[in-house]
């Protein structure tokens, strides 16, 4: 055969034998991508524990919570705070506002409007529902009820008249009001409100399946009328088991308060950690320092608060770390000593060296068997 002609046969060949191939793909491409569209869309399920979107809350999720916590009707929060006036709000949380506002039923409450946007505010919710609003005593905040519509996260709480401990350590100023203008605490008042985040805490890690609460610091106390302490905000709170620990993945606390386990990495949160935070509580309600900021040594190094007041303690000047406002004139020196000896025992580097809480408790009420304001 000519090798011309043979060239153009086998050319032709090759152009159909590549045309069949293309067809055959845009055929099995076009059958596959048709019955892809017809599959009907799989129904999906979710769950309040794994959604990752707190967008995805309703009202029908609500049924999966303990039905004795109370739900409260959006309608009625928004009657109660003037549908969420600026004017009524009391507090800015990491989260979210907080409202005060009187219910239908007449009884004053505190709301906290959590952040729609913010996953970890839904997390903080939840948290909430499974620790605070399944206890009471009469030194942690008392959990009113909930409400879940839509993308809205809301909780209600007590009202507790006369704002956080932080406000009083820190904040003299009046809002006009001359009865409203905040006095230096005594220290006998200072006492009490130990004793009183004390025996809420020692509640706490003495339940059946304890709870840690994770952030002891003095703007998570709450004074009441009578300056009793109430424990609050449970965001960061969680039910343990078995060894009094929970495992995760991420530090929680606030830093200055937080233990040095959490501060090094440790995944296992303790009631251990919660005793390190209430023993710098304890410092900073008695020498009124913030725990995170630094102190200048009198070398001129800046050091820890902690790191300060253990230091001052070791070199027997406690009655030198006082806060300034606190009157001496009715000061028993030997008070004072063991008050800082307690929340040197607390804050120890080591956990296993910490006292319980309960044992804390004993402690503190031999400092005096009643303390007057």
């Amino acid at each position: 055969m000519d090798p011309t002609l043979q060239a153009i046969i086998s050319a032709i060949a090759s152009f159909i034998l590549l045309s069949l191939i293309f067809t055959f793909i845009y055929f099995l491409c076009h059958t596959t991508s048709k019955h892809h569209h017809q599959t009907p869309p799989r129904r999906r399920t979710r769950s309040i524990q794994t959604t990752p979107n707190p967008s995805f809350f309703s009202i029908t999720e609500s049924q999966l919570f303990d039905p004795s916590l109370k739900q409260i009707q959006m309608l009625d929060l928004v009657n109660a705070t003037r549908n969420f006036s600026p004017d009524l709000i009391v507090g800015d949380g990491g989260f979210g506002l907080v409202y005060k506002a009187t219910l239908s039923t007449g009884a004053t409450v505190a709301v906290k409007k959590l952040s729609a946007d913010a996953f970890q505010g839904y997390r903080e919710f939840r948290a909430e529902m499974e620790t605070l609003g399944k206890i009471k005593h009469d030194n942690i905040v008392e959990f009113f009820g909930y409400c879940a519509t839509g993308s809205d996260r809301i909780l209600i709480y007590e009202f507790i008249e006369k704002g956080s401990l932080d406000q009083w350590l820190y904040d003299m100023s009046s809002t006009g009001d001359m009865s409203s203008l905040r006095l230096p605490l005594s220290w006998g008042t200072r006492v009490n409100i130990i004793k009183g985040v004390a025996n809420g805490l020692a509640y706490m890690h003495n339940l059946e399946r304890a709870i840690i609460h994770r952030d002891i610091k003095a703007s998570n106390v709450l004074l009441d009328e009578g300056f009793k302490a109430h424990i609050a905000d449970f965001g960061l709170a969680r039910r343990i088991e078995g060894s009094h620990l929970h495992v995760s993945t991420q530090v929680a606390g606030t830093m200055g308060y937080m233990p040095p386990e959490y501060v090094y990495g440790a995944t296992a949160a303790t009631v251990m950690g919660d005793v390190y935070s209430f023993g710098i509580l304890m410092f900073e309600i008695a020498t009124c320092r913030r725990p995170n900021w630094p102190i200048k040594s009198e070398s001129g190094k800046e050091i820890r608060m902690v790191e300060w007041a253990i230091k001052m303690v070791s070199e027997k000047r406690e009655m030198k770390m006082l806060d300034a406002s606190v009157l001496k004139d009715d000061l028993k020196e030997k008070e004072v000593l063991e008050f800082f000896r307690i929340a040197t025992l607390c804050t120890n580097e080591s956990p296993k060296y910490r006292p319980r809480m309960n044992e804390v408790v004993k402690l503190l009420n031999q400092i005096q068997d009643e303390t007057t304001t």
